[in-house]
């Protein structure tokens, strides 16, 4: 399936290396860490943007859990738990900077994100040909947040699809695996 660029209307410039997130995406992952039991999820992320030189993210992850009761499949499912929301914003910073590596075909992005756990985290990284690299640059949590102290975050557009991987330091245990998942764009109803 070919992938389109939606109409980036009203886009800021300085986030067109970010424009092919825009949108909706749906799919499936899986989360797995130590004391964590492994569990699959729906996910959706939502890009979106008002003008300003910036993208707006939401996203949901709800658990995926067999009924109880197979009866159930038979009529409407009430959705599964949410399991994580987060939601941010995706910026391309204004300058350029000169010692982060970036290639020719790379641009700079940060990305500022929160959870109701009570944890906000801002990332740093390189976006360029349908990949993104983020590492935490900062971690700021409540005193009742959960215990993360570092993460790093990969997305990537391989054929049409979203596919990302979550890294995470916390409670403790060394940077690993923690979350990730493959989406697809949701078509817009508007034609």
């Amino acid at each position: 399936m070919p992938f389109v660029l939606p109409d980036p209307e009203g886009l800021a410039p300085e986030v067109y290396p970010l424009s092919w997130l825009l949108g909706a995406w749906r799919g499936e992952g899986v989360v797995d860490y130590p004391g964590i039991d492994e569990a699959t999820f729906t996910q959706e992320i939502v890009f979106d943007h008002d003008g300003g030189p910036y993208l707006s993210y939401t996203s949901t992850i709800r658990l995926v859990e067999a009924p109880a009761d197979t009866s159930a499949l038979e009529g409407d499912v009430p959705p599964a738990p949410v399991w994580q929301t987060e939601s941010g914003y995706w910026r391309v910073p204004p300058e350029r900077p000169t010692d982060h590596g970036l290639t020719e075909e790379q641009f700079p992005v940060e990305v500022l994100a929160a959870d109701p756990s009570g944890r906000v985290a801002l990332f740093i990284g390189a976006v360029g040909k349908g990949r993104i690299d983020l590492v935490s640059d900062a971690v700021v949590r409540a005193a009742g947040g959960a215990d993360v102290s570092a993460e790093k975050r990969l997305y990537g557009l391989v054929n049409g699809e979203l596919m990302w991987a979550h890294d995470i330091a916390a409670f403790g245990h060394p940077m690993q695996s923690y979350a990730s998942g493959r989406l697809s764009r949701v078509e817009s109803d508007e034609s």
